[in-house]
């Protein structure tokens, strides 16, 4: 049965393609994890790319980086960059630092949605180590330092629009996952093995 029966071919073809737009993008705001995986897919919004090792080429010419951080509404933890800012040259490999804290007395776990702005320097961005790469669980009361390392790629100089960047900003947005099955398993043996004692007294 075809959608929208009423209306003639023109008409069809344009209410159809707005609504798989209003429909996508509907998808991908409510969703941090969906929208991160659109991103890297399509490379919309800023995706980066990844890298084994950092750049052969090192340029005197330098950019700036910046640091933002954000959290999804129902995130408990805190999350900031340990430095609002650097320089680096063109092919030189950054290390910058995030802190994230669980307030709870329960262990938290989190996944990073990220990109970077302006969208064009995305093609350019380059992560060697990132924290993004994986979930992160951080336990009562916790505090941890996460690394990123990354460079912008020479070829940055030469892209038509590439080439007026002269400020890169690396965004991320923490949002809670599911414990993963270890920690619900290490979380389970530790609560065994504080109550234990106390059972055992109580029955003698």
């Amino acid at each position: 049965m075809a959608l929208f029966p009423n209306l003639e071919g023109p008409q069809r073809t344009v209410v159809q393609t707005t609504s798989v737009v209003v429909i996508m993008g509907a998808l991908a705001w409510a969703s941090v994890p969906f929208y991160d995986w659109f991103c890297r897919v399509t490379g919309f919004g800023g995706a980066t790319n990844v890298a084994e090792t950092g750049s052969d080429v090192i340029l005197d010419q330098t950019i700036k980086v910046r640091f933002d951080a954000s959290l999804e509404r129902d995130m408990p933890w805190t999350f900031q960059p340990e430095i609002r800012e650097m320089e680096i040259r063109i092919g030189e490999t950054g290390l910058a630092f995030y802190e994230a804290h669980n307030p709870l007395d329960v262990p938290v776990a989190g996944q990073a949605a990220y990109n970077v702005t302006p969208y064009e320097a995305g093609a350019f961005f380059d992560k060697i180590e990132c924290f993004c790469f994986t979930e992160q669980v951080l336990q009562p009361g916790e505090t941890v330092m996460m690394p990123v390392s990354f460079f912008v790629d020479p070829a940055i100089v030469n892209d038509r629009e590439g080439q007026y960047v002269h400020t890169i900003t690396l965004s991320y947005t923490f949002y809670q996952i599911d414990l993963p099955e270890t920690e619900i398993q290490a979380a389970l043996a530790a609560e065994t093995l504080t109550t234990a004692p106390q059972d055992a007294i109580e029955t003698n």
